[in-house]
């Protein structure tokens, strides 16, 4: 498992440092109780129902700092997608007040990320094996380098990241309304904060386990993209001299227009992924990302 500061705090301490620029965290109990045994056949646990919900009145201040570095809570989920590592948190968090002061429920289908605005609800696919899940954020987290989203335990099982604790990962916004209007009549005398799994955002939920979206066989670490193919030629001279190997650019047309990706790669796991963005760091080249063909 991966150890993360606990979330909760976190949004906690950040309204305070708009208030009266404290920087410490409240203490976290010496000693929590231990969650209850996982459930029964943890795979089967339905996906999060996404449903329209107001803007919770905590955890969403307009920007809080962590370990030094200042994060900007996002105005709006909509068309967000987002590629890196994603880790999970379990028994040392279970029962703790997440950043919407809701209690955290390691076997519910939740996950924290550190800006997107709460509550909202995500898809998360492994890249590594194909495996899909659709999650509630409710909380503020990972503060951990080159993690965009810790999970709970059940969305963790059922990617199949327990063991490892970490994998790469796409997360991707759902939109509620769109969710809803596709939802079937059957499905329709549903509470609203009822969990069903579903294949895919624009999908009618079903009562079937979700299948595998396509795995992605080629991973690579993105340091620039650039309109001007001089620019991406001076990057890639430069981490070649710096002696990076596997170092390309791939052209790409967005909207009419071509840009020229600057890539490393392909990466087998996050920790490779993880030493090739902290070399990279280190050269200077910062905000890389994970990447896909």
């Amino acid at each position: 498992m991966i150890a993360r500061l606990r979330a909760g705090a976190t949004l906690l301490m950040a309204g305070a440092l708009l208030a009266a620029g404290c920087t410490s965290a409240p203490p976290r109990r010496p000693h929590p109780p231990p969650p209850p045994p996982p459930p029964a056949a943890i795979e089967n646990i339905p996906d999060a129902q996404p449903r329209i919900e107001p803007r919770s009145d905590f955890g969403n201040p307009p920007f809080y700092d962590q370990f030094g570095k200042r994060y900007v809570v996002l105005g709006t989920s909509a068309n967000y997608v987002e590629r890196g590592v994603a880790s999970w948190y379990g028994p040392g968090f279970h029962a703790e007040r997440t950043s919407t002061h809701e209690q955290y429920d390691m076997y519910g289908m939740t996950a924290a990320h550190k800006t997107l605005p709460l509550p909202c609800y995500v898809r998360v696919t492994n890249l590594q094996n194909g495996r899909s899940v659709v999650v509630r954020v409710n909380d503020r987290g990972p503060f951990v380098d080159n993690r965009i989203i810790d999970l709970s335990y059940t969305a963790a099982a059922r990617l199949d990241m327990l063991r490892k604790g970490t994998a790469m990962v796409e997360v991707r916004s759902v939109n509620p309304r769109e969710w809803q209007e596709t939802s079937t009549p059957a499905l329709s005398a549903v509470a609203a904060n009822t969990l069903t799994p579903v294949t895919a955002p624009t999908q009618a939920p079903t009562l079937a386990p979700a299948a595998p979206a396509a795995v992605v066989q080629t991973l690579y670490v993105q340091a620039g993209a650039f309109a001007d193919p001089a620019n991406a030629e001076r990057l890639l001279a430069k981490l070649r001299e710096s002696s990076f190997g596997n170092v390309f650019i791939r052209e790409t047309s967005v909207a009419g227009r071509t840009l020229y990706r600057v890539r490393i790669g392909p990466v087998p796991d996050v920790a490779e992924f993880d030493r090739v963005v902290a070399a990279l760091e280190s050269a200077g080249v910062h905000d890389a990302h994970l990447a896909f063909d």
